[in-house]
């Protein structure tokens, strides 16, 4: 049984920072080092829309919106995921969500249909 958790989520204002994390467990380590681990974000009333996403060895994707401002990375030791916010704008405030598959997601990181798996969320909140 695969398991997300996220944290880190909290309130900022505009140009603040903010470090997410997900911490996976219940499966390999093997399908955890070469599957995919992404973060989607959901504001009220808009879609679920792809933020990041570490697939493969090291492999990497961002939405244009976050390009630049947004870091993702992956410590496989601890099978957790990490998402380095900086430059916040509140058009960046929604429920975060990390979500995970066993595949290689080059090919679909962004769509949410794509992802077995997925955490609670963990909310971000920018204030201008």
């Amino acid at each position: 049984q695969v398991h997300l958790v996220e944290s880190g989520g909290g309130s900022v204002q505009a140009g603040g920072s903010l470090r997410l994390s997900c911490a996976a467990s219940g499966y390999a380590y093997s399908a955890y080092s070469r599957g995919c681990m992404a973060w989607f974000r959901q504001a009220p009333g808009k879609e679920r829309e792809g933020v990041a996403a570490y697939t493969g060895v090291r492999s990497t994707y961002y939405a244009d919106s976050v390009k630049g401002r947004f870091a993702i990375s992956r410590d496989i030791a601890e099978r957790t995921v990490y998402l380095q916010m900086d430059g916040l704008k509140p058009d960046d405030t929604a429920m975060y969500y990390c979500a995970a598959d066993f595949r290689i997601c080059s090919g679909f990181w962004w769509d949410p249909s794509g992802f077995s798996y997925w955490g609670q969320g963990t909310q971000v909140t920018v204030s201008s």
